[in-house]
């Protein structure tokens, strides 16, 4: 029993060493990506000034941490999407190049809370987001949109392990959520927006584990989690490629996540390798999570292929979580 022990953790510490050396030339070749996407920081992104809505949420905090370490001017806008005269003020006092939206009603805790707040939240996901798209077309402007891909679930023609997934061209089937009704409601009507790049995020995930919107941080702390494979967004590597978007101007709908899926017990098995070893968790079913909730919530897999064809070094779900999250939070960091 003894031998059997000190083996397995010789074989441990020959593959952490192994993923170490992955980690350092992972990195080393991220900071090529990034310097690749940043080689006009010194020219070009200095003549980028962008607009962005959502200073409170996460997204929006992060998008200009970002702005502010690559040199790019940006402002954060103090109108209410809702108020047309408000987001035109900004907009002529600020002159921007683009404009971000990364505002919007998601729920606190969460989306259960748009069950019992319908009006509120189409005044901010609907109206104001159309609101917002009208303004910048008006001024000429792309805008950027961070939306959800919350709005799809497993069917018959995209099962639960086939690897097929929905596409941008595919009609949203999951209407279960108020706040997937609204979501899926703008997104048709953006589509008629010619300067508007809709990026569908799917429960985003950062490295800081301490930040309570942080899907890694929500599910370990729950009591249960469903254990179900999801397409869902890194944002220390996706957001880089938001502005990267915004400076080769696309626009359309984007699946706004990393090739491939992960499920939840598998986050957790990382997280209780790389973070916390003592971690435990117990599983349960949908029917019994249906229960404890107040709306249904979504479960798919989004095609990423037309996002990994315009950025070829885009890691899949996996590689992303093991390169951003997790080896770079590990208690003994190479």
């Amino acid at each position: 029993m003894r031998c059997r022990q000190k083996t397995e953790k010789r074989k441990d510490g020959k593959i952490l060493n192994s993923l170490h050396l992955q980690y350092k030339r992972g990195k080393k070749k991220r900071e090529r990506n990034e310097e690749k996407m940043g080689a006009e920081a010194n020219g070009g992104e200095r003549q980028l000034k962008f607009m962005i809505y959502g200073r409170t949420g996460w997204i929006g905090g992060l998008l200009g941490k970002l702005c502010q370490e690559r040199g790019i001017q940006y402002h954060y806008g103090s109108g209410r999407l809702e108020n047309r005269s408000s987001l035109e003020a900004d907009i002529t006092a600020v002159n921007p190049t683009h404009v971000f939206n990364a505002a919007g009603v998601t729920g606190r805790p969460n989306v259960d809370w748009c069950e019992s707040h319908k009006v509120e939240t189409i005044r901010t996901n609907v109206v104001g987001t159309l609101t917002l798209a009208d303004v910048c077309r008006q001024k000429n402007l792309i805008l950027i949109n961070y939306a959800t891909g919350c709005i799809f679930e497993y069917d018959s023609s995209h099962t639960l392990g086939s690897a097929v997934g929905f596409t941008e061209d595919d009609t949203p089937n999951f209407t279960g959520s108020f706040y997937s009704k609204t979501k899926a409601m703008v997104e048709d009507l953006l589509r008629n927006y010619d300067n508007v790049c809709t990026l569908r995020v799917r429960m985003p995930i950062s490295s800081d584990l301490s930040n309570p919107r942080n899907f890694i941080t929500k599910i370990s702390r729950y009591d249960k989690v469903v254990d179900i494979p999801n397409s869902m967004t890194v944002l220390d590597e996706l957001l880089p490629i938001s502005v990267e978007m915004a400076k080769r101007n696309l626009t359309g709908i984007w699946n706004f996540t990393n090739p491939g899926v992960v499920s939840h017990n598998e986050i957790l098995e990382m997280y209780r390798e790389y973070v916390d070893p003592s971690f435990r968790w117990k599983n349960f079913s949908v029917e019994e999570q249906a229960k404890v909730i107040v709306a249904p919530r979504s479960n798919n897999h989004l095609d990423a292929s037309k996002l990994k064809k315009e950025f070829p070094h885009l890691l899949s779900i996996k590689d992303s979580l093991l390169n951003y999250v997790f080896l770079p939070n590990h208690k003994t960091p190479p």
